[in-house]
């Protein structure tokens, strides 16, 4: 590379980089989400960024996920060794795409070190190669929960799961949304019903996952190129198309369940999603947080029970905010054992990105501090450096200006940080051991004893409609 040489510096395509004011916003939803997770019992855990490639491919995993390959880069002194450099097979690695398949790995390493139910939360980068657009990045952090038993879940947890979609959303106050159930057994029994083969149920549950994507018109011209008759069609559209308070479309599927054929899978999920839907009512989350909605089914191949979709209200274009549902043979395709389980996910980067854009949150401050101490004479550091320890040591964030420059350009950078308050301290206020609080965004400024700093500060800041 010669000195004429440009290097692109900019970031690739689709890994976002976030400004500390963004970067903030981000540790605050982290913390509202984490909390809420902890209330229910669920612990952390975190697994490689690298996974073997077997395990994220096994069995259909992958799904329609473009994953990223891992291969080593050798210098140009190393060379030689290219040959010696290839990964084939069980040693083949990439980036993990989701948290789910991950995890299933992490249980079969971990099985005889866990207790089940194991309840476990993550917040970890996900990577996929997907085309990078608006709201839409290669690389960002899903917050995701999963529970996994040995032998038998209870539908309870499967329950539980809006209840803490609840709870996180109406921490963070995004506005009105709906948590969109299903059991995938209800379409899979439907499809019995109406004749459709059982190897292409599958593909036909896909379709109709993107109903509200592509349209009716879209879904049935790929429902008759999979071989399904426009009647069947018909049926299946009607079908995913029930609507109604949650009472009306349960009692609409219990009507079923006593004149359709075929109906033993079909009546398994009615019997599942009632069970899930009193659940979620003893947990107290009110019916308009949540519906049923027979057309949601989720994409990849390994939910088998209770699917969830979140959507904000005014906001449909979004697409789903937090999605999930259960699965009965992940792990066990690990071990050759019956593991279910029950998960959802935030897709946090996605998420931050589209509400930020949409106005429905702002970004913070670009720091935490909440004052500056200022520096207005060099021979008084060591006071500015004894007041910053002290209110520090009283739980507020602070900054010590080192060098000195003239007030108002340091008041100007306090302000244009979001940083609120100032302390001044010169030689007459170091002789009463006193200070000037200065409020950038009243403009008052008041005389505060040292003694007293920490609590004016923290009064101001807790109760600012009473200064």
């Amino acid at each position: 590379m010669t000195k004429n040489d440009k290097i692109n510096f900019s970031t690739p395509s689709g890994f976002p980089e976030f400004l500390p004011s963004e970067k903030r916003l981000e540790l605050h939803l982290l913390d509202i989400i984490r909390k809420v997770f902890e209330s229910y019992g669920f612990t952390p855990i975190e697994t490689p960024a690298v996974e073997r490639l077997e395990v994220l491919q096994a069995k259909g995993n992958q799904g329609d996920n473009i994953i990223y390959s891992i291969e080593p880069i050798l210098p140009p002194n190393r060379q030689a060794e290219k040959d010696k450099s290839g990964e084939t097979g069980s040693e083949a690695r990439a980036l993990k795409f989701d948290q789910t398949v991950p995890f299933a790995a992490y249980i079969a390493r971990h099985l005889n070190e866990l207790t089940f139910p194991f309840a476990r939360y993550q917040m970890d980068m996900v990577f996929r190669g997907e085309r990078a657009k608006d709201g839409r990045f290669r690389q960002f952090r899903q917050c995701d929960i999963d529970v996994v038993a040995r032998g038998k879940l209870s539908l309870l947890y499967d329950a539980q799961m809006p209840a803490i979609i609840t709870e996180i959303f109406e921490k963070i106050n995004i506005g009105d949304f709906v948590i969109r159930i299903n059991n995938r057994k209800i379409l899979t029994g439907f499809f019995q019903s109406v004749g459709i083969a059982e190897n292409q149920i599958k593909t036909c549950i896909s379709i109709i996952d993107n109903l509200e994507k592509i349209g009716e018109a879209k879904v049935k011209q790929e429902l008759e190129k999979e071989g399904i008759s426009s009647e069947q069609t018909e049926k299946i559209i009607d079908f995913v198309k029930i609507d109604g308070s949650i009472d009306d479309v349960l009692n609409k599927l219990k009507y079923l369940t006593e004149n359709l054929p075929e109906t033993g899978q079909f009546n398994l999920g009615v019997t599942e999603l009632e069970t899930v839907i009193n659940g979620v009512r003893n947990l107290g989350v009110a019916d308009k947080r949540f519906c049923i909605d027979l057309s949601i089914a989720r994409g990849l191949n390994y939910y088998t029970g209770t699917v969830y979709e979140t959507t904000l209200l005014g906001h449909e274009a979004l697409g789903s905010i937090c999605s999930g549902g259960r699965y009965e043979e992940l792990v066990g395709i690990f071990i050759g054992e019956k593991m279910p389980g029950v998960g959802i996910s935030i897709g946090l980067t996605r998420l931050i990105s589209r509400l930020l854009k949409a106005g429905i949150l702002n970004t913070l401050s670009a720091t935490p501090a909440q004052v500056v101490v200022v520096n207005i004479q060099e021979d008084l550091m060591p006071i500015y450096l004894q007041i910053s320890q002290q209110l520090r040591q009283g739980g507020i964030n602070v900054v010590t200006n080192f060098e000195k420059r003239p007030l108002g350009k340091q008041f100007q950078a306090a302000d244009k940080q979001g940083i609120r308050f100032c302390v001044i301290i010169g030689a007459e206020e170091a002789a009463a051991l006193k200070s000037s609080l200065k409020d950038l965004q009243s403009g008052e400024q008041i005389e505060v004893n040292w003694a007293d700093l920490g609590e004016e500060i923290k009064r101001r800041i807790l109760n600012p409609e009473t200064i």
